[in-house]
């Protein structure tokens, strides 16, 4: 009888093993146990990948032995990219080491660097050796006929390798969706770059055009129709989801003022960089070595004014700012030397937001500080000045050699500058209860919930142009860095039209966990034993009490 019952029992067993194994075959289910939930892809991220026509590749370069830091960056974009394959059977990933081969070491790091991946060049001197390793922290991605890359690493100038790392492993999903973005999804939203009031010239708004062009619908457009027919550029212009002003120098008429008003009313978006005193780099260099800024009239002052901001008529300086390079010494002696220059304020971002978290520096060249007022306006600050800060008035005489002088620190000390601030709401009309310069039947003087950045400086938008060739924007030829400029507008631009869902992955935190070396060295005799000792210990005292047990009881 109890022979029968083994046999019931052992047979129930295994139909019960086959069951479960039958059903965890077909039921498949990933448990993401991580406090922050690093290993969860948002639903954005989901919806990119879940509809794929056809193969989308993934070349990875980060493959190889590399240091501590770049082993979990490695780690992290693996396990970020199975998350993505999970979702889609039409993902493929490949991991290619392209120095591993001697043979084609230099031809490959020549090739990559030619199609715009740069290589991060890691110093090692811990085995008191100098020793340089070359990582290519980069990705492409390939659908139908689209390549794109993908950056993994989020250089930053002013962060250490390991902050550098952590931001990137945050930023990580980001950047493949952003990629992938680029590749599946058509453009829905048009962006007009307004003209006719000495705005930038193309060659020199290029870079920023070449990184939104891949997003989104870009068109000139131009205020000289306002002049003939204001309502039928008005109806032009409301047919473009946001207006680009770039660094305009001449004067805003007031038809133009009110077409640009009701566009707003009717919910357009909006990015101004535009300033309030006169002053370029450029103009210093002459045999005077000076030149003197003056203000600029825009007559945009009322336009701001009752949307809730007011940019003031002085300059920014500071002591912390992007340096100048100046020839110091005489005649034949003199070298060219970087030398701080305290009218490029280096802009601290909003760490809060997702226009600016993990954001770069962003470099700006005779900016104004924003002031906010009082309205039903909510304002977010974005950029800002260090708190060495002090302001100068306009009109005034700068000249280059008053950097070789070295600045009086004791009066920086106005605390940090309002430079880039972003408005959103339900704006009223510049013209509500005044006379219209126009005939209007269709006049708004409450508008429908919108947005708007304001930013106090053209350049931040401004690209060198070197022999007709448009350089990287926010690239510093001085200390060969490449500041946040370029990642700053696209973020505002995604922000402002919001079209995909992508600039909230961007706020994304992942919390990741260091043993402290310090901590580890002084304890470490005491882990040591904990972990080695001990157990040994414990063993040898089981078996002591196992043996006297089973000695009592049998003998």
């Amino acid at each position: 009888m109890k022979k029968n019952k083994s046999v019931i029992y052992v047979i129930a067993l295994i139909v019960v093993l086959i069951a479960i194994n039958a059903i965890s075959t077909s039921v498949f289910k990933r448990f993401d146990l991580t406090k922050d939930k690093r290993y969860t892809l948002s639903d954005v991220s989901k919806e990119l990948v879940s509809d794929l026509e056809a193969p989308l590749i993934i070349d990875v370069f980060l493959d190889g032995e590399f240091p501590s830091e770049f082993r979990l960056l490695q780690t992290e974009t693996k396990q970020l990219i199975e998350e993505f394959q999970l979702q889609s059977d039409k993902i493929f990933v490949n991991y290619i080491n392209p120095i591993a081969d001697e043979e084609t070491r230099d031809r490959n790091i020549k090739e990559l660097t030619k199609s715009g991946l740069e290589p991060y060049i890691n110093t090692d001197n811990s085995t008191g050796k100098v020793t340089q390793e070359i990582i290519f922290p980069w990705a492409f991605a390939s659908y139908e006929d689209k390549t794109i890359k993908i950056p993994l690493l989020k250089r930053n100038i002013t962060k250490g390798l390991q902050e550098q790392i952590d931001n990137s492993v945050e930023a990580l999903e980001y950047a493949f969706s952003d990629g992938f973005s680029k590749l599946t999804k058509a453009k829905t939203k048009t962006i007009a770059i307004l003209k006719g009031n000495g705005e930038l010239d193309d060659p020199y708004i290029a870079d920023f055009l070449k990184t939104v062009k891949p997003y989104y619908n870009i068109a000139p457009f131009t205020l000289d129709s306002v002049a003939t027919d204001a309502i039928k550029t008005l109806n032009k212009l409301k047919q473009y989801d946001l207006i680009v002003v770039a660094k305009p120098s001449e004067p805003f008429s007031e038809n133009e003022k009110l077409v640009l008003d009701q566009y707003i009313m009717a919910g357009g978006k909006s990015l101004w960089l535009t300033e309030s005193v006169v002053m370029d780099k450029d103009s210093l260099y002459n045999v005077s070595g000076s030149a003197i800024s003056l203000l600029k009239d825009l007559n945009l002052n009322d336009f701001f004014f009752k949307y809730g901001v007011r940019i003031n008529p002085s300059l920014v300086k500071d002591l912390f700012s992007a340096p100048i390079m100046l020839a110091i010494g005489e005649g034949s002696q003199a070298q060219l030397q970087p030398i701080q220059w305290q009218y490029s304020p280096l802009a601290a971002s909003n760490p809060s937001h997702p226009i600016t978290k993990n954001l770069g520096l962003v470099k700006f060249d005779f900016t104004s500080p924003i002031d906010t007022l009082k309205n039903g306006i909510h304002k977010t600050i974005l950029l800002q000045s260090s708190p060495q800060s002090k302001l100068q008035g306009a009109p005034a005489t700068i000249a280059l050699s008053d950097v070789t002088k070295g600045p009086d620190k004791t009066t920086y000390n106005l605390g940090p500058q309002n430079l880039a601030v972003l408005l959103e709401g339900e704006f009223t009309s510049v013209y509500d209860k005044r006379i219209l310069p126009f005939k209007f039947s269709e006049f708004k003087s409450k508008g429908q919930p919108t947005k708007m950045v304001v930013i106090s400086d053209g350049d931040v938008i401004k690209n060198e142009v070197i022999k007709n060739r448009p350089q990287e924007l926010g690239f510093d030829k001085v200390t060969g860095e490449a500041f946040g400029n370029k990642e700053f507008l696209l973020n505002t631009v995604n922000y402002l039209l919001d079209d995909t869902g992508l600039i909230n992955i961007r706020a994304k935190e992942i919390e990741i966990g260091y043993l402290n070396l310090e901590k580890v060295k002084e304890n470490r005799m005491k882990w040591q034993l904990v972990n080695i000792a001990l157990p040994l210990l414990i063993l040898g005292l089981f078996g002591f009490v196992f043996n006297y047990i089973r000695k009592r009881k049998y003998t």
